[in-house]
């Protein structure tokens, strides 16, 4: 990072006594404009999404909302995770790589269905009321059309609408990881949703927090950089979210 930007950002985010652990080795904190709440990995699992917006409701009621992606799959209520996910204020949901493979199921079910239907698609149609009997192409194609018909009601419009990343002062989230060497703008799409493979292992040196999920851990972590909020909601049952504040504070609170 350049001496200016370097100054920049540590006058205004300057460390506290408190927040000293996550800026020594990357210089600066994560500071929003306003307070944020970025909510992990949820897979099909609304009963831990309703249970953690309450938790939400009493401990951060004035943060805004950001979803990292991945509302579907492998657990049993995707559709139900989407509904809910529609009526909520004061929130952004970002796109993850299985709504793009939900998606790609929809354009193209024979040529790009087979790796949604691995990785939890099943689980997801079924959540519609879609049983895929078998992979023939025409169950494949009659699945397809089905769960099209099943979300006429607006939401396969949202799912396109969303977006890959959002960013406030020196804090970007995004499912997955922009490569670390290079500049936010211009990074191609794929890499905010499946992830840059320097993404893990090397900081970035522009000052810039990524908050992000895609890489299920046991625990949140914050360091380098990074702030992770995917705790494999959908096996481990714990939904995360961490909250951060425009002076640098992050904490985590789940769904337990």
């Amino acid at each position: 990072m350049n001496t200016w930007l370097q100054q920049t950002l540590r006058r205004l985010c300057p460390k506290r006594s408190g927040a000293t652990l996550i800026s020594e080795s990357f210089g600066t904190l994560p500071c929003p404009e306003t307070p944020v709440a970025v909510i992990g990995d949820i897979h099909g699992r609304a009963d831990l999404l309703n249970a953690l917006l309450a938790v939400l409701a009493k401990q951060a009621p004035g943060h805004h909302m950001i979803f990292v992606g991945d509302y579907v799959d492998r657990g049993p209520d995707s559709a139900a995770v989407i509904e809910k996910l529609r009526t909520i204020r004061n929130a952004t949901c970002l796109c993850g790589n299985h709504e793009m493979m939900m998606l790609e199921f929809l354009d193209d079910p024979i040529a790009k269905g087979g790796r949604w239907l691995r990785n939890g698609g099943i689980a997801t149609l079924n959540s519609y009321g879609i049983t895929l009997a078998d992979n023939s192409s025409t169950d494949i194609i009659a699945a397809s059309t089905q769960l099209r018909t099943r979300l006429a009601d607006g939401t396969e419009n949202w799912l396109r609408a969303l977006t890959v990343s959002w960013q406030s002062g020196n804090l970007l989230v995004t499912h997955a990881g922009p490569d670390p060497a290079q500049p936010i703008p211009g990074q191609e799409d794929d890499v905010f949703l499946w992830g840059h493979k320097r993404f893990l292992r090397d900081p970035r040196h522009d000052g810039i927090w990524v908050a992000h999920g895609h890489w299920a851990r046991k625990a949140a972590t914050v360091a380098d950089g990074r702030i992770g909020v995917d705790t494999g909601a959908w096996s481990s049952g714990i939904l995360t979210a961490a909250l951060i504040t425009p002076d640098g504070d992050v904490n985590f609170v789940d769904s337990r």
